[in-house]
């Protein structure tokens, strides 16, 4: 089978990579001609990926057995593709919370221009319920003039959410279900067919039925169980972020009882944290609240969520005083731990928090350079240069580690991912989020 993957991104480029790796003849499309130039060369654009080095090494035409290329033309790519799927990024306004389509629609168009009869079409970027078919089919057949549902004389659409995590795509590929929705029944068993194909499932003995290819009955459906899946988190996330907030107005830990409430099979409390980042989770909920704007919890979450950098800075005025003057570095550009990502990063808000009070910011991340760093219009900072507090905003690896030597004249760190070892800083004030100290 001959497929075409648009957008080689750190979601498109490994499920490029299982696709050929399962024998089928594989070409990607992206923008970026770095981006193919790296694949076409057999190395990854982007690090951090399990196994996709050496995947692509396997599989590129230059290092490898050529079952995996890519272009930026869609002309070449897409006659002749059996199937499409396309993992193009949608955003979303800051302000208004609407979704910003400029990217999909261009990659629907500019497949849509050299579509041919017979090719099955497969979305799998987050989308709001309903864009599969009120957006992109009538945009589809106007361009390609082919009509939906005739699979041999038209195409097939349908939407299949990816439901990985990056760094981990190829393990995530085979535990969770795959879902498919489509327009049609005959689109649906086309997708359904394609996927078991060009994928393999690990055994669950947790879940109502086996795992593998799921039918959800509609677009609609396989639509909202990506955004409900991942919106849940948003929810959760924010109801802990409640509890941690009160827990220090009352002076408790709210871990401790946040592991005794999820001892039971019935509560599943996430962790409070100083911020909700990433691709997946601050964007998810806006795009739900985009076609149900009356889902006030869902907006209440999300609101809550975002004012958590502002909260943990607060608190470090309320036990340092004005904050005019001092040196305090961020320790996290990243949106998590061990990810070199900063889509929705906390680190953002918190270093703007920290100039709103005229703090001397300087910001630490052990997957970034200085330069990298420079970018963003941060100076960098380097273990073991003076500071006066430090706010722990991702949870590294590296970090867990840290003493009060690694942070000259600290007089105080806030956690806030509880990511550091409370027994290195005995004799320092250290404060989490939720942890209930009393430092005044």
């Amino acid at each position: 089978m001959r497929i075409a993957v648009v957008a080689l991104g750190k979601i498109g480029l490994p499920l490029a990579a299982q696709y050929a790796e399962k024998g089928h003849e594989v070409i990607g499309v992206d923008v970026n001609p770095a981006t193919v130039e790296a694949v076409n060369a057999g190395r990854e654009p982007f690090p951090g990926e399990a196994h996709l080095a050496a995947k692509l090494a396997a599989l590129s035409p230059a290092t490898g057995n050529g079952t995996l290329r890519a272009t930026t033309d869609y002309a070449e790519a897409i006659p002749g593709a059996e199937a499409v799927v396309l993992v193009v990024p949608l955003f979303v306004d800051d302000a208004t919370w609407e979704p910003d389509f400029a990217l999909m629609d261009a990659a629907t168009a500019s497949l849509a221009e050299h579509l041919r009869p017979g090719t099955l079409i497969s979305y799998e970027t987050t989308l709001p319920v309903g864009t599969l078919r009120g957006r992109w089919k009538p945009m589809i057949e106007r361009i390609s003039g082919l009509v939906e549902g005739d699979g041999e004389h038209g195409f097939h659409l349908v939407f299949s959410p990816e439901r990985v995590l990056t760094g981990r795509v190829f393990a995530d590929l085979r535990r969770y279900p795959k879902l498919v929705g489509g327009l049609t029944e005959a689109g649906t068993r086309a997708g359904i067919a394609f996927y078991e194909q060009v994928l393999d499932f690990d055994a669950r003995a947790d879940l109502p039925r086996p795992n593998g290819v799921w039918d959800m009955g509609s677009a609609e459906a396989a639509e909202m169980a990506k955004l409900a899946e991942t919106t849940y988190r948003d929810v959760n996330i924010g109801l802990a972020n409640q509890f941690a907030v009160y827990a220090d107005k009352c002076g408790f830990d709210v871990q401790r009882v946040i592991e005794a409430c999820n001892s039971q099979p019935y509560s599943h409390i996430h962790r409070p944290g100083i911020a909700v980042g990433g691709h997946c989770i601050p964007v998810y909920p806006r795009l739900y609240l985009s076609t149900d704007p009356d889902a006030s919890v869902v907006r209440t979450a999300r609101a809550f969520n975002a004012t958590m950098p502002e909260y943990v800075v607060t608190r470090a005025e309320e036990v340092l005083g004005d904050l005019a003057g001092l040196r305090v570095v961020v320790l996290g550009a990243s949106y998590r731990g061990g990810v070199k990502e900063t889509a929705f990063s906390g680190a953002f808000p918190t270093v703007e928090a920290l100039r709103a009070r005229g703090a001397v910011v300087s910001v630490h991340d052990p997957m970034y350079s200085d330069d990298e760093l420079a970018a963003f219009g941060w100076v960098p900072y380097h273990l073991g240069e003076e500071v006066d507090a430090a706010i722990v905003q991702a949870d590294h690896a590296e970090y867990a580690g840290l003493t009060p030597a690694d942070l000259p004249g600290i007089r105080l760190l806030l956690d806030g991912r509880s990511a550091t070892d409370a027994e290195r800083w005995t004799g320092t004030p250290r404060l989490t989020i939720g942890g209930g100290q009393r430092l005044d």
